[in-house]
């Protein structure tokens, strides 16, 4: 492992300061960012701890009904909370779908918004990538790519995105607060992550010493809390990354969808929002032919990067059994395993 600078600033504004000198990266739990170290993946020239800064590991109810999730707060913590799972039970299911319980003990909420890919060949140091090295290649393409993008991915990259987490925060229009060299902005989490084009490096939109000190659900978001799903198809179902995973919810008055929701993740670099299917929900009737129409609709894009057409028609299906499930309205507890397509008993974790 490379020889680094080890910084632990007091305050947000010295956070900033020091993570702006080139070279530098934030450190909360690292579960990733020290795998990548120890790896040569990352080489960064200091770290800046930002675990003991003030007032981030707070979840906090703002007037108007929107939720406010400090940056440090736990994934565990944060999926446990009741009142945030009652409200949101698709992002708390996603939460508890990815990594082990001894991660999420650790990981952070902002960690899990830019967790790297999980594409081999940009852990192999050996490998060419561009996102790991500009201009050097892309040796997926003519790899093992089955797991790879088969949405919005360019020649340069063919990577996805491994967060369960951001895929609903997507869905439900979650905003990240942003505290900068240039003072504080807000970013919707859909725009937060960047597709690969000619710069695959260049994975989101944040600039040198930006920090993420919270994450925003808006009010409107509580409204599909009767009727909202995440599902994940994975290698096996403890602590894999998902192959595809779909976040859907649903608003039904009566019979007719008022508004809906749907995500994809697994399929791109960034978590796709499938904005022209959710439109052919509204007015209608919910049933399994709309269903099947919206997944058409939702993947009405997508193209091979490799050897995974398969994930296409993977993705099609899911999008249906997540939208089946959503309609069907909430579980009272989530299910003995969380986002799985086969987990049929509820387990042990009320929403309520």
């Amino acid at each position: 492992m490379k020889n680094f600078e080890y910084v632990r600033p007091a305050t947000i504004p010295e956070a900033i300061a020091a993570a702006a000198q080139p070279g530098a990266a934030y450190l909360a739990a690292g579960t990733n960012l020290l795998d990548l170290m120890k790896g040569g993946v990352a080489r960064p020239e200091r770290l800046v701890d930002v675990t003991h800064l003030p007032e981030l590991d707070r979840i906090e109810r703002l007037p108007g009904g929107a939720l406010r999730i400090g940056a440090l707060v736990r994934n565990a913590d944060l999926a446990h909370d009741r009142a945030f799972a009652a409200a949101y039970p698709a992002v708390a299911e996603a939460l508890l779908s990815g990594a082990s319980a001894q991660l999420r003990n650790a990981a952070t909420v902002a960690g899990n918004l830019l967790q790297k890919t999980r594409c081999g060949y940009f852990y192999d140091i050996a490998s060419a990538c561009n996102r790991r090295e500009p201009g050097a290649g892309c040796d997926a393409r003519e790899g093992e790519n089955r797991q790879h993008a088969v949405l919005g991915w360019s020649e340069a990259c063919i990577a996805t995105h491994p967060s369960d987490f951001c895929v609903p925060l997507v869905a439900l229009d979650a905003v990240v607060e942003i505290e900068g060299r240039a003072g504080r902005r807000e970013v919707p989490v859909e725009a937060l992550h960047r597709l690969p084009g000619d710069a695959p490096a260049h994975e989101n939109t944040l600039e040198p010493g930006d920090l993420i000190v919270a994450l925003r659900l808006p009010a409107e978001a509580a409204r599909f809390a009767a009727h909202a799903r995440y599902l994940k198809v994975r290698e096996r179902t403890s602590y894999a990354f998902a192959v595809v995973s779909a976040a859907a919810a649903i608003d039904i008055a009566g019979n007719t969808v008022r508004a809906a929701r749907l995500a994809l993740g697994g399929v791109a670099a960034k978590p796709w929002r499938a904005r022209q299917a959710e439109a052919l929900l509204v007015g209608v009737t919910p049933d399994a032919a709309t269903f099947r129409a919206v997944a058409e609709a939702a993947l009405a894009e997508a193209r091979p990067s490799g050897d995974n057409a398969f994930k296409i028609e993977l993705a099609r299906r899911l999008v249906v059994r997540a939208l089946t499930l959503a309609a069907a309205g909430t579980p009272a507890r989530l299910p003995a395993l969380p986002a799985s397509p086969f987990a049929s008993q509820p387990g042990a974790l009320p929403h309520a």
